[in-house]
């Protein structure tokens, strides 16, 4: 809710209020991923240490709050500060969320869990883009400008769902009550020995996860598919609210709801591929192909300015390549990471990935200042996915294949 929030403030009376140019508001969205950044691995063994039931509700309570006070900011500084401390609060959560699912369901079932776990994010902007919408248009509530109103109804809800993490969640399959005996000595016996063979085919350590190959290469993949993921969310409002030259004038509920709809189809897409990988085991395409959909169709979106109906395909089109994408992504780091070292390894490559998500911000906003359109900087976001489809196909034909990514057949196969 976070990403839809602020990209809805922009076209909405916060970018005037502030005084923001477009780059300084790729700077406010992009500064997010620094404080994420600098504590994103120390959070992620933290949760290794304390147990994902109370950092992760830890992570939710403290955003929260921080996303609440984005209500009473009052210059661009106070909003670049919030944007930094948010990230601050949130680092850990996305790895920490990948770690603590790869501690309850088996290899064989996670490409499956983790496409319904990620069914979150475009199902955020989905039901989420309509929904600021509406909040906008609350203007007045409480006195408050309408994006005001937008970031407290996206604030203080996180706030509840932290306080309920704490009682609903359960670290370990021994401790769920839903599970009879028996469910409960299968999942753990099957995680067990699982774990037992990584761990005598990978034998790495936290500080080996820094020197190994794969990760890095991993790092470098992702950081390519994140760069897409954000550059579209952060600026497609801004881009909808120019099909008002098109379609005349609309409401913020109908720029949220002509938003939220290529991530509806993107929700339905990553649930049937997910399966699909679940039913065939995954391989290289299930990743590349997807990304190279997303490499041609996000710049062909702006060369059809004029016609908004064709532009949403284009932009349908990118939004399903990169959500069929990123769920089974995530399914190889913890095909050869355990223990402290997953907690690490996953954090490292969120980390490096959502480097991505500071400068897709910054410069979309600032090439599209000195370009004066939206063409060159999407050019941009289909190279950045072009290069991690290929880097992937490069690793696996490639003799640095044993070392660096596709150890266990499992991971990658033709």
């Amino acid at each position: 809710m976070d990403r839809t929030a602020i990209s809805f403030a922009a076209p909405h009376g916060m970018m005037e209020y502030l005084g923001l140019s477009a780059a300084q508001f790729g700077f406010a969205s992009g500064i997010f991923f620094i404080g994420y950044i600098i504590l994103e691995i120390p959070s992620n063994l933290a949760l290794h240490k304390f147990g994902a039931r109370k950092w992760l509700a830890r992570i939710m309570i403290t955003w929260g709050i921080v996303a609440v006070l984005f209500t009473f900011v009052q210059t661009g500084t106070q909003l670049y500060w919030l944007r930094f401390l948010l990230g601050v609060m949130e680092a850990g959560f996305f790895p920490g969320a990948i770690f603590f699912l790869s501690m309850w369901v088996p290899a064989r079932y996670r490409a499956k869990v983790l496409g319904l776990f990620y069914l979150a994010q475009p199902l955020t902007t989905a039901i989420g883009a309509p929904l600021a919408g509406g909040l906008v248009q609350l203007h007045g509530l409480f006195g408050l400008d309408g994006w005001r109103v937008m970031f407290l109804g996206v604030g203080a809800p996180a706030i509840i769902v932290g306080v309920l993490a704490i009682f609903i969640l359960k670290d370990r399959p021994e401790d769920a009550g839903w599970l009879t005996h028996d469910e409960q000595q299968w999942l753990s016996t099957s995680l067990a020995d699982e774990a037992s063979r990584t761990e005598k085919a990978h034998k790495l350590g936290v500080l080996d996860t820094f020197k190994n190959g794969r990760v890095w290469a991993l790092s470098i993949v992702y950081f390519g598919f994140i760069y897409g993921l954000y550059a579209l969310g952060f600026f497609l409002p801004t881009i909808v609210s120019g099909f008002k030259r098109d379609l005349g004038e609309l409401s913020a509920i109908q720029e949220g709801l002509i938003t939220g709809a290529p991530y509806i189809v993107a929700a339905v897409v990553l649930y049937l591929w997910s399966r699909k990988v679940q039913r065939e085991g995954l391989k290289m395409w299930h990743i590349a192909f997807p990304a190279f959909v997303g490499a041609v169709s996000i710049p062909c979106a702006l060369f059809v300015e004029g016609n908004p109906f064709v532009t949403m395909i284009f932009v349908t089109l990118t939004a399903c390549s990169i959500f069929a994408v990123l769920p089974n992504f995530w399914t190889l780091p913890t095909q050869f990471l355990t223990g402290a070292a997953a907690a690490a390894g996953t954090a490292l490559i969120n980390t490096l990935g959502n480097l991505a998500g500071f400068s897709a911000g910054y410069i979309t906003g600032w090439l599209k200042d000195i370009s004066g359109g939206y063409v060159l900087p999407m050019f941009v976001v289909g190279g950045m996915m072009a290069i991690s489809g290929s880097m992937l196909i490069f690793l696996r034909r490639s003799g640095l294949r044993k070392q660096s990514l596709v150890v266990v057949p499992e991971v990658l196969t033709a």
